[in-house]
């Protein structure tokens, strides 16, 4: 009977250290109520190293890794993470985890409904065999873009919210549209459109929607001419189909930067840009960063005590 009480007790305070080291895990989630392919922001004070998505006991995406926020104007530090709805996700609730020297804590979420645009296009003979014929290059160029994206560096380039690409308002495609490619021989299959698609002609300039780092810059099988620009730890833009390319690999680039001008390279049926973000490699709705800021740096201070 004494080994079980003491067995019990142990427990008990085990269980109770968790809980009060849980507690000390403060922490702010921005938005509360995301819809599926919008981001979440979390910032904490401390012992927290990743988050991630769980809905009815299944997680939705990777683990985004916490990052330092580095005290500014005044205000300390904090850790930040930055993850996605995925767009396929069930609306209802779900529970953000945050794991790490901390202990373990469950934040409640609940994924408001969306409705996506379904579309169906056609594809002339050279543009099915873009979409289907195997190609050892084509593969090559997707492996190394799925590494560039899965990549979680230590850079702060922006914090603010996104300009948009281009000057047109015009789009031809929505992020989230739900697609039916019909094929010249015939058959069909279907995607996800990962981002936006705007209906600008030849020629016009496109510019980085925030400062960053050039991470990737040249031609693709599938996309064209392609840029990259990474501009937080797993943060990232993408320009497809460009006409020309005026950056390179490597470099730094600002709010406005021009990148080059926009085409119809690549899997294109017609000049535009193809604006995409990704966020720890889930497409990422690019209005959502245009709209707020990717660390609201205030809100996140103000809700975690500082």
């Amino acid at each position: 009977m004494k080994r079980v009480f003491i067995f019990l007790s142990i427990c008990f305070f085990l269980s109770n250290f968790a809980a009060a080291q849980s507690e000390q895990i403060r922490y702010a989630v921005i938005p509360e109520n995301p819809r599926p392919g919008e981001p979440v922001t979390i910032g904490a004070a401390g012992g927290v190293e990743r988050a991630a998505l769980f809905s009815g006991g299944r997680q939705l995406n990777r683990a985004a890794p916490f990052f330092v926020v580095p005290a500014s104007d005044g205000n300390p530090s904090f850790l930040a993470a930055v993850l996605t709805i995925p767009s396929t996700a069930a609306p209802g609730a779900a529970v953000i985890r945050l794991e790490g020297s901390g202990g373990t804590i469950e934040i409640p979420l609940n994924i408001e409904g969306r409705e996506f645009v379904s579309e169906v296009i056609e594809l002339d003979p050279v543009l099915t065999g873009i979409r289907t014929d195997p190609d050892p290059r084509k593969t090559a160029e997707s492996n190394r873009l799925s590494g560039i994206l899965s990549r979680v560096g230590n850079e702060i380039h922006c914090t603010g919210t996104f300009n948009p690409p281009v000057w047109s308002v015009r789009r031809t495609s929505f992020f989230g549209d739900r697609r039916v490619f019909q094929y010249s021989n015939g058959s069909r299959d279907t995607s996800i459109h990962a981002g936006v698609d705007f209906g600008v002609p030849t020629g016009t300039q496109v510019v980085s929607c925030g400062p960053g780092r050039v991470v990737l810059a040249g031609m693709r099988i599938v996309t064209g001419n392609s840029v990259v620009i990474e501009h937080l730890p797993g943060v990232y833009s993408l320009y497809y189909h460009l006409d020309t390319i005026e950056v390179r690999e490597g470099g730094l680039v600002e709010r406005g930067t021009l990148l080059g001008q926009s085409g119809s390279t690549g899997l294109a049926t017609g000049p535009h840009l193809h604006w995409e973000v990704r966020v720890n490699g889930e497409n990422t709705d690019p209005d959502a960063f245009s709209s707020r800021p990717i660390l609201d740096k205030k809100a996140i201070l103000s809700r975690i005590g500082y």
